[in-house]
C-alpha cells in the first residue's frame, strides 16, 4: 500500500516555523497510524562504493551547462545530496513522468499521476561529468535496488528513474546500470528505469532546499543527512561544504 511519510499540510507547517517538538510528534502521529510506521526503525540507506562508468559523456565544446532530470525517492535527500556537489550549478525538486496540470504534491501522492518526485540536475561538464553524476546517484542519493520505494517512502512516486532529454544520456546510463549489473556492485538487481523527458515541473516553494534549512526535521535527520554524509566520504574531491541553493539562485544579482 502506498504510503507518504509527511502530509503536505505537516511539511508547510514545519517550514512556516512550526517547533522542532511539534513537528516530530506530528511526524511520529503519521508514522504511526500511517503506512510510515518504519520511520523511526529505518534510517538512509547504506550507500555503496561503486566503480566510475567506463562509458561517460563527452564534455560538449564551448561553455554552457547541462541537464539531467533523476528520481530516486524523496526529492528532499536527493536535492540536498545534490546541492552539495562540486560542479552543479542548481538542483531544484520537482516532478516528472506526468502532465503539468497534475504536477503538485497532494495530487502526486494519489499514486495515479504518473510523475516520480524528481531533480534536476544544472552542471557545467567542466568541472563535472555526467557520468560522476551517474556515480553518486547510484552510490549514496539513494539505492537503486529498490522497486518503487526508497526507505520509509512506497509508491511509484518514488521510484528509481533516469529522465533523460537525449540520446547520449540514454546510452551512457544504459551502459553503466549493464556494468554494475554485471560487476554485483549491488546485493540485487538494479530497477532503474530509463524514461524519456517529456516534462520536469518545480515542486512548490517549501519544498526547496527543504535540507538545507529544515536539518533538524525528524525525516531528514533519519534519512538523509547521513547520504551527505556519505557524500563526504566516498567522493571528497567532489564535496563541498556551502551548498548551492535554490533560494540563492532565485535572487536578483546586485
Amino acid at each position: 500500500m502506498p504510503g507518504r511519510i509527511c502530509s503536505a499540510a505537516t511539511v508547510r507547517s514545519f517550514a512556516s516555523g512550526f517547533s522542532w517538538r511539534a513537528a516530530l510528534i506530528a511526524i511520529f502521529v503519521v508514522g504511526l497510524f500511517g503506512a510510515g510506521a518504519t520511520l523511526f526503525a529505518q534510517a538512509a540507506e547504506p550507500a555503496v562504493s561503486i566503480p566510475a562508468p567506463k562509458v561517460d559523456a563527452v564534455a560538449p565544446a564551448g561553455e554552457g551547462t547541462q541537464t539531467i532530470v533523476l528520481a530516486g525517492g524523496c526529492f528532499w535527500g536527493v536535492q540536498g545530496v545534490f546541492e552539495h556537489v562540486k560542479g552543479v550549478i542548481q538542483a531544484v525538486s520537482g516532478y516528472s513522468g506526468g502532465k503539468k496540470e497534475t504536477a503538485h504534491y497532494e495530487m502526486v501522492g494519489t499514486e495515479q499521476t504518473g510523475h516520480a518526485e524528481s531533480v534536476q540536475v544544472t552542471y557545467d561538464p567542466k568541472q563535472i561529468s555526467y557520468g560522476k553524476i551517474l556515480q553518486i546517484y547510484f552510490s549514496v542519493a539513494h539505492n537503486p535496488t529498490e522497486l518503487n520505494y526508497q526507505g520509509p517512502d512506497s509508491g511509484p512516486s518514488y521510484r528509481s528513474a533516469i529522465f533523460y532529454a537525449n540520446d547520449e544520456q540514454k546510452r551512457v546510463a544504459q551502459a553503466y546500470i549493464a556494468q554494475l549489473d554485471q560487476a554485483h556492485a549491488f546485493n540485487a538487481a538494479i530497477v532503474t528505469k530509463l524514461e524519456p523527458l517529456t516534462g520536469f515541473y518545480p515542486a512548490e516553494g517549501y519544498h526547496q532546499d527543504f535540507l538545507v534549512l529544515h536539518p533538524t526535521y525528524p525525516y531528514i535527520v533519519f534519512n538523509d543527512l547521513p547520504k551527505v554524509e556519505n557524500l563526504k566520504r566516498l567522493f571528497p574531491d567532489y564535496y563541498r561544504e556551502m551548498p548551492v541553493t535554490v533560494l540563492a539562485s532565485s535572487k536578483p544579482t546586485q
